[in-house]
């Protein structure tokens, strides 16, 4: 039996009068890499923000590993890893202050010699002793991903996870991603505009505008395009044309 580690049920999510989500039903297995993707105020982050249990959604039910958010939070966020934005990092905290809060909050005495390896080979543990506030964007960046692997979740959740890293920093992070993936059958939800991570890492993908999930090209679907060496800003056309 397939183990799933998130399901949206008949998800909305509104800002006073303006509804950003109607209707969004999605399932994700253990193991897979699903990338949603949509143009700029489509509601992606307020999607993640619902599941990351930052904002309430005005109806619908948010599953993660078999745990409802709304009605047990606390076994749903341990279960849960989630990536803020580098600007929403604490900004008087070190590098390291973040990452033992993060271990701390999951009962965790360390991060884990698995993040520190990631974090050696991001070059981020010379930052280790820096405060937030003087760290780039990339070094930011770097941190918020660590910070969303702590404790080992069963679910990822990362936004535009790959802004401002250097080429090399963005694939040892991808590389790290697809093994921590295939080794404990976690999954991750990715939101971005980078297409060429749906035509070489993604299992899945997903098209979101006028806030409803309009198309999810399935594995067989993404595969062919590989195969045949096809571009996937094609199909991202023709889905966003049929969806307008």
């Amino acid at each position: 039996m397939t183990t799933i580690q998130l399901e949206l049920q008949h998800l909305k999510a509104a800002y006073g009068e303006r509804v950003v989500l109607e209707d969004i039903s999605l399932t994700l297995a253990a193991g897979e890499w699903f990338v949603l993707l949509g143009p700029n105020g489509c509601g992606k982050s307020t999607l993640l923000d619902c599941v990351a249990g930052r904002k309430a959604p005005a109806a619908g039910a948010i599953v993660i590993a078999g745990h409802v958010l709304d009605c047990d939070p606390v076994k749903a966020k341990m279960r849960l890893g989630y990536g803020c934005s580098p600007d929403e990092l604490p900004p008087l905290l070190t590098a390291r202050q973040c990452l033992e809060i993060h271990a701390g909050a999951k009962s965790l005495s360390s991060i884990g010699e698995d993040l520190l390896e990631l974090a050696e080979a991001l070059r981020l543990t010379p930052y280790w002793e820096s405060f937030v506030d003087t760290l780039s964007l990339g070094t930011r960046q770097k941190l918020a991903s660590l910070l969303a692997l702590v404790g080992d979740p069963q679910l990822i959740v990362l936004d535009e996870a790959f802004n401002g890293l250097d080429p090399a920093s963005a694939q040892i992070l991808k590389h790290h991603l697809r093994r921590r993936l295939s080794r404990s059958g976690a999954t991750l939800l990715l939101a971005t505009h980078s297409l060429d991570i749906v035509e070489h890492h993604a299992d899945r993908a997903g098209l979101l505008m006028e806030g409803r999930l309009q198309r999810i090209w399935q594995s067989e679907e993404l595969a062919e395009l590989r195969s045949t060496g096809s571009r996937f800003d094609d199909a991202l056309a023709a889905g966003m044309a049929a969806g307008a």
